[in-house]
This record gives C-alpha cells, structure tokens and sequence, in this order.
C-alpha cells in the first residue's frame, strides 16, 4: 500500500520562503511522474507543479518562476521549494501521481500572512 507524507509547512510572511517534502513509502518513485497539489479555503484542489521520469518539469501560471518541483529517486522523496510567497499561496499542499492515482496524504498546512 502506497503511502505520502508531506511535511515542511508552516506560518511564513509574504516574499519568505519554504520547501516542502514528499516521503513515498510502497513503491518505488522512480516508476512515477509525479505533482504538488494544492488546496486553498473554499477552492478545489489544484495541481501546481509536476515532474516526469526524465525530470521535464511544469508549473501552474500562478507559481512559475517562484515554486520549483524536484525529486530524489534514491531517498523516494520529492520536493516543493516554494519561493517569493504570496498571500495567495496559502493552501493544504499534497503530493501524489500526476494522474492522482494514490490515496491522498494529510498534506502539510502553508499559511502566507503579514
């Protein structure tokens, strides 16, 4: 059974900074595309950030520029370094497959506020 674990949220200010992770446990990452999704209040949730096997990466209009999406096959991690934070960046952020295949983590809370 595959399981996420995202961690490395957290209270910052507008313009700080943060990187979130993505623990895979179950299988093994390097067989997966895979994508940062977010959840804001009252919105659905959306992707935001997606790497493939070769590490061709895409990114919402919303966070190009400022968020980067990256893995490590060897640690079954990816990563969300999450830059220039807006007030609008405030969300549950979740990893899963590009396709959203497993079942979802508990995500890790990202509030952006003056």
């Amino acid at each position: 059974q595959v399981q996420l674990v995202e961690s490395g949220g957290g209270s910052v200010q507008p313009g700080g900074s943060l990187r979130l992770s993505c623990v895979v446990s179950g299988t093994l990452l390097s067989f997966n595309a895979m994508a940062w999704y977010r959840r804001a209040p009252g919105k659905q949730r959306e992707l935001v950030a997606s790497i493939n096997l070769n590490r061709i990466t895409t990114y919402a209009d919303s966070v190009k520029g400022r968020f980067t999406i990256s893995r490590d096959n060897a640690k079954n991690t990816v990563y969300l370094q999450m830059n220039s934070l807006q007030d609008e960046d405030t969300a549950v952020y979740y990893c899963n497959t590009v396709r959203g295949i497993w079942a979802w983590g508990q995500g890790t809370q990202v509030t952006v506020s003056s």
